[in-house]
C-alpha cells in the first residue's frame, strides 16, 4: 500500500471510491452540508465502471426512505423511479408445476413493499451521479482503484488507481501511464459487496474482530420485454422452493415497471452445499415453472448480469471507521435479507459518514477515526431495521427453507412486537467452507437450453455487454496456480466452473492432462469467486478502469 512510484497526486476533502448509491448519497450530503452552512468542501467519486451505473445490477424493488430524506423533492425532478408497488405477491414452490400463495396478512409489516418503487438501480444511481455533478461533486467514472495510500502513522491519506497500459505479461505498452495518487483528509470505500479494497482494509485493520461471519449470496438476473397486455406496472413477485432443494437458500424475483421491461431473476445464498451445483442453471430452470414462464412467453430477453450480495446481517456488520475513512453502503453489509433490499441502507450509511466526515473537517480534523459515524449508525432506523431481521439468515441456514423461513418469520414477529429483544444468532461457517465432498454429492442433470425461456452462458454474458482489453494482466489471481487441479477437482471436481456466472473458469482436458483455464475477458465482476472458493485460492483485483459490464436499465 505504500509504493515509491512517482505518481501524479490530486488533493480533496473528501476521497470515495464507488460511484453506487452510497458513494454518491455520501457525496450529496457532503455537499448539502457545505453549501447550508457556506463552506467549501472539495469532494471526489472514483468509478471502475465506465461510466456511472455501468456496474449496478439490482432486482429492484427499492424503498424511498433514503432518497425522500436526501432529496425530498425527488419526485419532482424528473428521478427514473415512476412506478409504485401496486401487487404484492409471495409464493412457496413445492414443485415444478405447483405454487402456493402466501398471504400477505402472515407477513410481518417490514415485508410490505407497498409505498415503493419498482425501477432500475442503475438508471437511478445514473441519476444521482448527476444530482452529485450539479452540486460540484467531481465524478471520474473508468478509473478503478487498486491501493490505500498509508500514512506515517498507519492511517488511511487516500487512494492509489491503477496502472493504465499494463501488457498481459506485466510489461509496460507504449501507453503506460502510473496510477494516480488522490488523497483527502477522509476516504470512503463504497465498492459495494467484497470490494476488492474494502477487503485490504478490514483485513489491516481487523475490523471484523468482533463482528460474525460475514455471509453472501449472488443474484443473477435478466431484463425482458414483454407484450403490452401482459404488462402490469409496479406487480412484484417472489418465490421461494423449487427449483432449490430444502437445505439450499434462495428464492426468484419478479417485477414489472418501465416500458413493458420485467425484471426477473435468483437469488442463491451462497452457502450451498453441493459442488455440482450451478447458479446460472437454477436460474435458468427457475424461469419454467408456470408461475414464471407466464409472465415471460411471447417476450424477448434484452439483458444479463450477476452480483455478489452481502447476506450476514446486522451480526457481520464489521466496525465502520477507521483511521482516515470508513466503510459505507453493502461494502460494510447493510442489506436486508428477507426484504431483499439493501440500496436505501446503503444511501442512509452514506448519509450518516457524510455527516460524521463534515463535522470533523469543520472542527480542523482529518485522518481519524470518525467514531460519530459509527454511534449515529447504531442509534439509526437503519440499524433497527437489520436487528429485527438479524436471525432470518442463521435459521433459514440452519433449518432450510421449510422449516427455517417458518422460524424466521415467527422471529421477526417477536422483533417487531418485543423490540427489546437481544437473542442474536451467529453464523456457524464463512460459505466458502460450507461444500462436501464431491463424492457425497449428486450431480444435477439441467434441462438444456430451449432458447425461448432458457438459454446458454455464453449468450448470457454476451447480453452483460462485458469488455476487457486482451492484453492486460489477468485480474483473477491464483495464490497457488497448482490448486484448481491438484486440491479442488480431486475433493469438490473444481466448482469453480459452475459456481461462476460467466463460464470466466473452465478445466479443459489437452492431450491426456488437464489444466485450469481463466477465461478473464467474460468477467461479469460479481466477486462470486473470491467469495466460495474452497481453498480461498482466488482473488479478485480491479482490471483497468471502463472494463467489465456495462449494464443498461439494471
Amino acid at each position: 500500500m505504500n509504493d515509491r512510484v512517482e505518481r501524479e497526486t490530486m488533493e480533496f476533502d473528501v476521497v470515495i471510491v464507488g460511484a453506487g448509491p452510497a458513494g454518491l448519497a455520501t457525496a450529496i450530503r457532503l455537499k448539502q452540508l457545505a453549501a447550508e452552512n457556506d463552506k467549501d468542501v472539495n469532494v471526489v467519486i472514483l468509478e471502475k465502471g465506465s461510466e456511472v451505473g455501468a456496474h449496478i445490477l439490482s432486482g429492484a424493488v427499492i424503498d424511498p426512505v433514503a432518497l425522500d430524506r436526501l432529496i425530498p423533492d425527488w419526485r419532482d425532478k424528473d428521478a427514473p423511479l415512476k412506478d409504485k408497488v401496486t401487487e404484492d405477491r409471495f409464493y412457496y414452490l413445492p414443485s415444478e408445476t405447483s405454487g402456493i400463495h402466501m398471504p400477505n396478512l402472515f407477513m410481518p409489516p417490514l415485508m410490505n413493499n407497498h409505498g415503493c418503487y419498482t425501477g432500475s438501480l442503475g438508471n437511478l444511481t445514473k441519476w444521482l451521479g448527476e444530482q452529485a455533478e450539479a452540486l460540484g461533486v467531481e465524478v471520474y467514472p473508468g478509473i478503478s482503484v487498486t491501493d490505500a495510500i498509508i500514512g506515517a502513522n498507519g492511517e488511511v491519506e487516500g487512494v492509489i488507481t491503477g496502472d493504465l497500459g499494463v501488457a498481459h505479461d506485466g510489461s509496460h505498452k507504449d501507453s503506460y501511464t502510473p496510477g494516480m495518487a488522490l488523497t483527502g483528509k477522509y476516504t470512503f470505500l463504497a465498492e459495494g459487496a467484497r470490494g476488492s479494497l474494502s477487503k485490504q482494509l478490514i483485513k489491516k485493520f481487523g475490523l471484523d474482530k468482533d463482528s460474525g461471519t460475514q455471509k453472501f449470496g449472488i443474484g443473477l438476473k435478466e431484463l425482458w420485454e414483454i407484450p403490452p397486455e401482459k404488462h402490469k406496472p409496479g406487480l412484484v413477485q417472489h418465490t421461494m422452493g423449487w427449483p432449490l432443494e430444502d437445505k439450499t437458500g434462495g428464492g426468484t424475483f419478479l417485477y414489472h415497471f418501465g416500458d413493458n421491461l420485467v425484471s426477473v431473476g435468483l437469488v442463491l445464498h451462497l452457502d450451498y452445499s453441493n459442488p455440482y451445483l450451478n447458479p446460472f442453471k437454477e436460474f435458468q430452470r427457475s424461469k419454467l415453472h408456470p408461475r414464471i414462464k407466464a409472465h415471460l412467453e411471447g417476450g424477448k430477453r434484452i439483458a444479463y448480469g450477476a452480483r455478489a450480495l452481502t447476506e450476514g446481517g446486522w451480526q457481520a456488520v464489521p466496525q465502520l471507521a477507521f483511521p482516515g475513512g470508513a466503510l459505507v453502503g453493502c461494502a460494510a453489509g447493510f442489506m436486508n435479507v428477507p426484504r431483499i433490499k439493501g440500496s436505501h441502507n446503503a444511501m442512509l450509511s452514506g448519509m450518516m459518514a457524510a455527516e460524521a466526515a463534515f463535522a470533523a473537517i469543520e472542527a480542523g480534523r482529518s485522518h481519524d477515526v470518525l467514531e460519530a459515524y459509527q454511534e449515529a449508525l447504531k442509534a439509526s432506523g437503519l440499524a433497527k431495521e437489520l436487528k429485527k431481521v438479524r436471525n432470518v439468515k442463521p435459521l433459514w441456514s440452519r433449518f432450510g427453507t421449510r422449516l427455517g423461513v417458518m422460524l424466521g418469520g415467527i422471529d421477526m414477529w417477536l422483533n417487531t412486537i418485543f423490540p427489546f429483544l437481544g437473542h442474536t444468532l451467529k453464523h456457524l461457517t464463512p460459505d466458502y467452507a460450507s461444500l462436501k465432498p464431491a463424492a457425497e454429492a449428486k450431480v444435477i442433470d439441467y434441462p438444456k437450453p430451449d432458447n425461448a425461456l432458457t438459454f446458454d452462458i455464453l449468450s448470457s454474458v454476451y447480453l452483460s455487454s462485458t469488455s476487457h482489453d486482451e492484453d492486460e494482466p489477468v485480474h483473477l489471481k491464483l495464490t497457488d496456480p497448482s490448486i484448481p487441479i491438484e486440491q479442488n477437482l480431486p475433493e469438490f471436481d473444481e466448482p469453480a466452473q459452475r459456481y461462476c456466472p460467466a463460464a470466466v473458469y473452465e478445466v479443459v482436458e489437452e492431450g491426456g492432462s488437464v489444466r485450469f483455464q481463466i477465461n478473464a475477458q467474460n468477467c461479469v465482476h460479481c466477486k462470486t469467486c473470491d467469495v466460495k472458493d474452497p481453498a480461498q485460492n482466488i482473488t479478485w483485483v480491479p482490471p483497468e478502469g471502463g472494463d467489465g459490464p456495462n449494464y443498461t436499465n439494471m
